[in-house]
């Protein structure tokens, strides 16, 4: 037998005791504390949002001001020590700012409808909760509403990470009056929704088509011979749904609860990081142009006369003035002649000496100019 007579005695180490009820419950006093301070300072914040909506009122000045905004939730998120997580930081001022800001003037809010669609989700992210929703039927319904006095602000999808430019929004921006102050940028989850929980027997599945290509390839191995039939909006589909229990629709959670459906297959997206980008805008006779936060983007559309070189030349004022294209997408002007639009996107304000230099020889150069918006980038 080995000799341990020198070896050492290791005592286990204990597990770490379970907190006591009474620390719990002190611990729970602590909060409840915190919390009746929070409320007391969220208070005071919405008085002096009162007192600033008076003074506005006064000067004849907008309410909303996404630089403004932006610009706090930059400052707090950088101030941010944690355990707090920075990435919370935003969602949690955006509703406390949305709530003063409902004490100075209601937001209304135009966005494609019915409730549940990502539209109403991206509304809600950009304005917080504290607002009037005017769900439309269509994104030329979300734009007129708010052309003509109906709605402050419209919110519509631009570009998806999988499947590319909402090419309607695009082709409306041409003719709108409305210009884009603001952007946010929404994880898309779809899922499968139905009246019961299973995948048998479903005749079709119902979505906006923007989102049916999104799920193609899960459709085609789990649902290969079911028929896909678009609808106006994924709210609307899962709306379909609710009243046909042979439909199935692609749409949000929001859109389960709304219409009582099962999730019957959750995050069918074929891209896991599927994003979505939504624009915001607004009547320039309303709201005025964001001035420079310090992180934006400009968005323009321009058209060129059809000869060797002239997009090469369309680019070269950018170049020279080192203003950074962060985005380039080209759209037939259907006239016939071949000829098309090109929508950019660059970084910077043009109330920076170098944007604006750019611009205004980029502007000589082009048949066609259109400023459609200069705004805070999106912090997500």
């Amino acid at each position: 037998m080995a000799d341990l007579s020198n070896t050492p005695f290791v005592v286990p180490a204990a597990a770490p005791p379970e907190p006591a009820v009474a620390d719990v419950t002190a611990l729970r006093a602590q909060i409840d504390t915190i919390d009746a301070r929070l409320l007391g300072l969220l208070n005071e914040r919405a008085r002096v949002a009162v007192q600033i909506g008076e003074v506005k009122r006064g000067q004849g000045t907008v309410a909303f001001r996404p630089e403004r905004e932006a610009q706090v939730i930059a400052t707090l998120r950088s101030a941010n020590g944690g355990p707090l997580r920075t990435e919370s930081v935003a969602p949690i001022w955006r509703e406390i700012m949305s709530a003063c800001r409902a004490l100075e003037t209601p937001t209304r809010v135009a966005f494609l409808g019915p409730a549940g669609t990502f539209s109403e989700e991206a509304s809600l992210a950009f304005f917080g909760s504290a607002i009037v929703k005017l769900p439309c039927a269509n994104f030329d319904e979300v734009l007129h509403c708010t052309v003509t006095g109906a709605a402050d602000f419209a919110v519509v999808p631009v570009e998806n990470s999988t499947e590319g430019v909402v090419t309607r929004s695009l082709d409306l921006f041409l003719t709108t009056p409305l210009f884009i102050i603001g952007e946010t940028s929404l994880l898309v989850r779809h899922n499968l929704l139905r009246k019961h929980d299973s995948l048998h027997a479903i005749e079709a599945v119902c979505a906006h088509p923007q989102a049916l290509a999104q799920c193609h390839a899960w459709l085609a191995n789990h649902l290969p011979q079911v028929e896909r039939r678009p609808a106006a909006s994924n709210a609307e589909a899962a709306r379909m749904a609710g009243q046909d229990p042979n439909l199935a629709a692609i749409a949000s959670t929001r859109a389960a609860d709304q219409f009582g459906l099962h999730v019957v297959a959750p995050a069918i997206q074929d891209e896991a990081q599927n994003r979505t980008r939504f624009a915001i805008l607004a009547h320039p006779d309303r709201q005025p142009q964001p001035q420079a936060s310090g992180n934006d983007c400009t968005s323009l559309v321009v058209s060129v006369t059809n000869r060797p070189g002239a997009v090469h030349d369309m680019l070269v004022p950018l170049k020279r003035h080192g203003v950074s294209m962060s985005r380039f997408e080209s759209r037939p002007a259907r006239s016939g002649q071949w000829e098309y639009y090109f929508y950019i996107d660059i970084q910077g304000h043009p109330e920076q000496p170098t944007v604006a230099a750019a611009l205004h020889e980029l502007r000589d150069a082009c048949a066609f100019f259109k400023l459609l918006g200069a705004y805070p980038i999106d912090s997500h």
